[in-house]
């Protein structure tokens, strides 16, 4: 679980309730399912609109994806890569087939079954660069439902609100009532507003952040292959996969790298 993600998301509607509850409010009067409807329904229904019902069927596991998966470090990747460099330099890329089994990233196992199976450099690197396209795209895709969302909830909260002064006022009873119907019909614009900002933008921030960091790490590994299938010292190998990391990452990895020799 990314506690980080958890807390954040916690921690905003903390301060949002608390924020209404210490200003004198009381927190029932946040409970309004007619808003509600208007403003989830509405947004959910835009969503699906824009999107296609293969697209949308996603939409539940990238949940999980925003609060449950951290990104793998490049620095153990690299390492494994390196290893594998070196075993193939001293017993042959062939020898790397009894290694498959235990290579649990997908993406890393089909570049070393390609290298295996003999398969010409450059179609090794389409092949793989391909691969970092079709995932670069599903991202996307991932990420643009939530940001669908985060775009239509603010205007569907506008119309719930203006919906509710319509019938406020359409049928207002006594001066008395007025103010707490038109205190009730805002709150789809709250609604609106706060689900924008609170949950679906940031969950699509976040999987877009992942996205980054995941096309990096396939990057690295697409290069790590390349390397590997060229017959370059491991050295050599660790030296250009350790420019992907960030500044303190890389000095780190250098550091400890140097420790070990």
């Amino acid at each position: 679980m990314d506690f980080i993600a958890v807390i954040g998301f916690l921690g905003a509607l903390a301060a949002l309730v608390g924020g209404f509850l210490w200003e004198g409010g009381h927190a029932g009067a946040l409970l309004q399912p007619s808003a509600a409807l208007i403003v989830f329904g509405g947004t959910i229904g835009a969503t699906a609109l824009s999107f296609t019902w293969r697209d949308l069927i996603m939409a539940p596991r990238l949940f999980t994806v925003a609060f449950f998966r951290s990104p793998k470090e490049p620095g153990e990747v690299i390492e494994l890569i390196v290893a594998l460099a070196d075993e193939a330099r001293r017993e042959g890329l062939l020898y790397l087939e009894n290694r498959l089994d235990e290579l649990n990233d997908e993406f890393l196992r089909k570049g070393i079954q390609l290298v295996v199976d003999g398969t010409d450099p450059e179609l090794v690197r389409n092949i793989l660069e391909a691969e970092v396209y079709s995932l670069q795209e599903r991202h996307q895709v991932g990420a643009g439902i939530f940001e669908a969302a985060g775009g239509y909830a603010p205007t569907m909260g506008i119309i719930g609100t203006v919906m509710g002064l319509v019938h406020v006022l359409g049928s207002i009873q006594s001066p008395q009532s007025l103010g707490p119907a038109i205190a009730v019909s805002f709150m789809a614009t709250l609604y609106g507003v706060g689900s924008a900002n609170v949950f679906w933008l940031p969950i699509a921030a976040k999987l877009t952040n992942l996205s980054k960091k995941e096309l990096l790490l396939r990057q690295l590994m697409l290069e790590g292959i390349v390397s590997l299938q060229a017959g370059y010292n491991p050295i050599l190998i660790r030296e250009r996969l350790t420019s992907f990391l960030r500044p303190e990452a890389r000095e780190q990895a250098e550091e400890r790298y140097a420790a070990e020799e």
